[in-house]
């Protein structure tokens, strides 16, 4: 009979270590989510505070991996936009350049293709500070000590913990065994295990402490410096979309419409309007009449094309 219960406890045993070496291979990689109470309900709520803590960081580093990629892309975009600007900006001031004669389309062409130079310096601008101000600081804290080392503390807290659960069943086995047969050997293999046990739950209680403050400083620190990141994202995606339309409302207002009347005495003119010229000064100003009304207009707004007499 007793061979029959040294073989079942041995098998006990057994069965108890090859659980415990099934948990940590399957927990070695995250924390072990468990409602138990492997000791008290002040290590569990500390097991539950580790969890959380564990979740949130997993999910904000995952999602500073989603502006890391879409920061990525947007620079990758930029590049092909600068290359593709660049070659426009040549292409329309060459045609500026080599069809004077075509005054209102080749003066649109050079006006807009020197604009487009500004452009392609703003995007380049633009993904310096996804660079500098997104990206570098972003893959600095995905990939940073503060935040492996936090994660591994409450992992090593996890596979504690789960050391702990089973050295309990092992101290309950044993407490049965010596109200069952309290014979010397028995009470010494109990005294053993609550030995264990107790030390266990002391490690813990410090382990557990310097995880959570670990994690905590970490996602206070994750969630600022991604909020921060964020805010520059957005306003140098402001700043460049602000710096763009400004450009391009000066392309529109110099290719359609070259001289604005500041004064009633001064005509308005835009490209294709045709002014009967009746006096041009030294000073860089001409007088003249179009669409009906006469004024002032620099004399450099305009192109001469005919000559009109006088009496007509």
């Amino acid at each position: 009979m007793d061979a029959f219960r040294k073989q079942a406890s041995r098998l006990r045993e057994q069965v108890a270590k090859q659980q415990q070496a099934v948990i940590k291979q399957f927990s070695a990689s995250g924390y072990e989510s468990s409602d138990s109470v492997v000791i008290d309900e002040v290590e569990l709520q500390r097991h539950q505070q580790l969890e959380k803590l564990y979740r949130t960081t997993r999910a904000g580093r995952d999602f500073q991996k989603d502006i890391v990629r879409a920061a990525e892309a947007l620079t990758a975009i930029g590049y092909k936009h600068i290359e593709a600007g660049t070659k426009l900006s040549e292409d329309c001031c060459r045609y500026g350049t080599e069809n004077i004669s075509d005054t209102m389309l080749a003066k649109a062409a050079a006006i807009y293709g020197d604009a487009r130079k500004h452009v392609e310096k703003e995007t380049e601008d633009l993904n310096g500070l996804l660079a500098s101000q997104v990206l570098d600081p972003i893959r600095a804290m995905i990939t940073g000590a503060p935040l492996e080392d936090a994660r591994h503390l409450a992992q090593r807290y996890s596979r504690m913990r789960q050391e702990a659960e089973v050295q309990a069943t092992e101290v309950s086995r044993r407490q049965a065994r010596v109200r069952e047969s309290p014979i010397p050997e028995n009470v010494a293999k109990l005294h053993a295990a609550e030995a264990k046990m107790q030390e266990l739950k002391a490690n813990m209680a410090v382990l557990g402490k310097e995880a959570s403050a670990a994690l905590a400083a970490v996602e206070a620190q994750q969630q600022r410096l991604t909020f921060q990141r964020l805010v520059s994202l957005v306003e140098g995606e402001k700043n460049y979309h602000l710096r763009l339309g400004a450009i391009l409302s000066e392309v529109e207002t110099e290719a359609t419409h070259p001289f604005y009347a500041e004064t009633d005495k001064e005509l308005s003119l835009a490209v294709g309007d045709f002014i009967v010229v009746r006096k041009v000064m030294p000073t860089g100003w001409s007088e003249g009449e179009c669409k009906g009304k006469s004024g002032w207009f620099p004399s450099a707004y305009v192109e001469r094309r005919q000559r009109i007499p006088t009496a007509n």
